[in-house]
């Protein structure tokens, strides 16, 4: 809560600095009063947002406003008069920009969830007004001195270890975004981050209208292979897009990839393989290749104003690789054996398509079908079969037994229009300890894809625990992109999408189970933080989760045994592609972040690099340069998509933690360890020691290895 004291002190700063007066105060009050997005959360559950009352006419004043009320935070506490200290600095940092927290979680939904073409422009508007506010904090010479008074006298005496790790970090993000630069510098560096912030959205919002834009359309005829649940809900979203009759395939991965795998009609395989995989580069107006070109020249830019070589050495060095160099090693241990199994997968295919008579070579738009093939062919395993007994009521489910077993976790449906939500397909849970009855925190849940919603899976916080000022509930999502099915079909997913989704609600449980004293140690570091989500996604496969909640659609029988160890004997199946398809994009990611960016050509620069590493011609990265929105979207996952592979590597060596003790994945001690050390601190402890605690050493690379069913390089 901000104090009524500072309150009249932040109406005093409005003007940005002006003289106060009554009628400042009087108009930033009813501002206050008449946009519900400034406004305090109300209702149960310690309040919760307001969702059912978003509108884009009141996202764009509620930013400016609440930034503003920010600065003057910010203000007061760098030009405090009293000596720096932790509490009237990093504290005072600590407990500043409520206001702007949430109304940025109202950002944030409108961005992802619900955008549409007005949010966007009001988004394109704020974004290089978003960036000058930042720059104002980042910049902040007086703040800056504070905060470097603070960390200089906690390397002599040290603070408690939340309070010294908040510190630690704090410090490292200023230096970081060039606190340390001298005047003329700042200015290039706030004028740098102004027109990055304004190529992100421009960015996004590109691949989000090649998104939209690129549909394709099938006839009866035209639905070859296709399941039932499939075109039933192909043809609603066609029905529902005026072309009724017809049967819509959208340039999204949850339509894409099972049209790819199933669909007998070679040509319109190709068709939507190139809409997909062309998102961002088609060579229009939406086209992101010079503005790719522009953010890699301004990021090495930027990074050279503080000294360093590119941008990957910059960004790294608070990560768990600390250098480029690490990181691509790990890559490029993977790499050959990678590639090595795609050979291996795509002489397969070419046997099952010449014995079939098919007369074709084995393109791109083909792996997944007739990888299909060989499944069957191979282990007798149907995917389509699989789906069946992968309805995603029962998968929400298991995830809650998980959560139970693992965290003690009780997930309770709210009672319907007791909490607002931001589309009628959401739902909410209320989470509580099993035991105690304590209430942690709520849970939403938006499943389905539609326009306006960007394309993927991920997790978000609207608010994060914290006890620095009174113990914080949690409010977490989980956001996915299944089709939506029509009206009394059962939504059934595929085993790589029941393994996203388990990974997301991963994600979840790391929020819900944080225990940390400051909102700082909340963030993550970014090749650690998917670890465990990444290690949530075994327990997918865990005989108690398969022989509850496994059972089929229609006659809600268990998933047969023959076909459980179908699943396990082909665990390993496909490894090629999927190990192959993301390296692809990480290696480029940092190679692209390593080169020189100055005359660049993007689309030369993938397709030169690809074949010095030698990608195997029939399959694409996961995420081309023109669409990689992990990238360039925002810095995010910049040099860092590397950290996947990173996390797996943790993740496949903490899997064998479970199944070396006594009661497996669902051994009491371990899994207490597992949330007292990899889960509850979130970033209040160095990642690598955490590990070690939890394991008792580091981890190492051959469970990794085994787990792909890639050959273990002796020592």
């Amino acid at each position: 809560m901000i104090s009524k004291s500072l309150k009249a002190t932040i109406i005093c700063s409005l003007v940005l600095f002006s003289s106060c007066n009554e009628e400042t105060n009087k108009t930033t009050e009813k501002t206050m009063n008449d946009n519900v997005l400034l406004q305090e959360w109300t209702g149960p559950y310690e309040g919760v947002p307001a969702f059912d009352k978003i509108s884009v006419e009141a996202i764009k004043p509620a930013v400016e406003e609440a930034m503003k009320l920010n600065l003057a935070e910010i203000e007061e506490i760098a030009n405090n008069t009293e000596a720096p200290t932790f509490e009237n600095t990093i504290v005072a940092m600590e407990s500043a920009g409520k206001t702007l927290d949430r109304v940025f979680t109202y950002y944030g939904i409108m961005s992802s969830n619900v955008s549409s073409p007005e949010f966007r422009d009001v988004q394109t508007e704020l974004a290089p007004k978003l960036s000058e506010f930042r720059s104002k904090i980042s910049q902040n010479e007086k703040l800056f001195q504070r905060i470097k008074s603070v960390y200089d006298a906690s390397q002599k005496t040290p603070l408690e270890p939340q309070a010294q790790r908040v510190v630690d970090l704090i410090y490292k993000r200023f230096e970081m975004n060039g606190a340390n630069l001298d005047t003329e510098k700042k200015k290039r560096y706030a004028e740098i981050e102004k027109e990055l912030s304004k190529l992100y959205t421009k960015f996004s919002n590109n691949v989000l209208h090649d998104e939209e834009n690129y549909i394709t359309y099938l006839n009866e005829d035209q639905l070859g292979g296709l399941s039932d649940g499939f075109t039933k809900s192909a043809a609603k979203i066609a029905a529902d897009k005026g072309q009724e009759g017809k049967y819509a395939i959208t340039n999204t991965r949850s339509s894409m990839d099972p049209f790819l795998t199933y669909s007998t009609e070679r040509e319109l395989r190709k068709q939507v393989w190139t809409n997909y995989y062309s998102r961002g580069d088609n060579n229009d107006e939406y086209d992101n290749k010079e503005i790719i070109a522009e953010i890699l020249k301004l990021r090495k830019e930027r990074v050279g104003l503080m000294g360093y070589d590119n941008y990957a050495e910059w960004r790294l060095q608070d990560r768990m690789a600390k250098n480029p160099e690490n990181a691509m090693d790990l890559m490029l241990k993977v790499w050959p054996a990678a590639t090595a199994r795609v050979k291996e997968e795509v002489a397969d295919m070419q046997t099952v398509a010449n014995e079939l008579g098919d007369k074709i070579t084995i393109e791109p738009w083909d792996y997944r079908y007739y990888a299909e093939k060989v499944r069957k062919k191979k282990y007798d395993l149907d995917s389509d079969e699989v789906k069946q007994y992968l309805q995603l009521d029962k998968l929400t489910d298991a995830m809650f037994f998980t959560a139970g077993e693992l965290f003690n976790y009780k997930f309770t449906p709210v009672e319907e229009d007791s909490v607002p939500v931001f589309h009628e397909d959401v739902k909410v849970w209320e989470v509580t300890d099993k035991d105690s009855g304590k209430h942690i925190g709520l849970w939403y849940l938006d499943p389905f894809s539609r326009e306006g919603k960007r394309s993927g899976a991920w997790a978000t916080t609207y608010r994060s625990y914290t006890s620095f000022e009174g113990e914080t509930n949690v409010l977490a999502s989980n956001n996915s992109n299944f089709v939506k099915p029509a009206p009394g079909e059962a939504v059934l997913v595929s085993w790589d999408d029941a393994t996203t989704f388990f990974h997301e609600f991963g994600h979840a449980l790391h929020f819900f189970s944080a225990d940390v004293k400051y909102p700082t140690l909340n963030g993550g570091v970014r090749d650690y933080t998917e670890f465990q989500s990444q290690l949530l996604e075994r327990w997918l496969s865990t005989d108690k989760v398969i022989n509850q909640f496994l059972v089929h659609y229609k006659t809600g029988e268990p998933i047969p045994a023959s076909l459980v160890e179908k699943i396990k004997n082909a665990s390993t199946f496909n490894q090629g592609f999927g190990t192959t398809e993301y390296l692809a994009s990480a290696l480029i990611d940092m190679k692209l972040h390593l080169a020189d960016p100055t005359d660049i050509d993007i689309a030369n620069f993938e397709r030169e690099t690809l074949a010095e590493l030698g990608m195997p011609k029939e399959l694409p990265m996961r995420h081309r340069t023109p669409h990689f929105g992990h990238v360039f979207s925002g810095e995010g996952y910049a040099t860092a998509y590397y950290g996947y592979m990173w996390a797996d590597v943790l993740t496949s060596d903490a899997s064998e933690a479970f199944r070396e003790a006594e009661g497996g994945f669902y051994d009491k001690e371990v899994a207490a360890k597992l949330v007292k050390y990899l889960f509850a601190p979130r970033n209040a402890m160095d990642p690598a020691e955490a590990y070690r605690k939890f394991r008792g050493r580091d981890a190492k690379i051959d469970a990794l290895m085994r787990d792909r069913g890639f050959p273990v390089t002796k020592k």
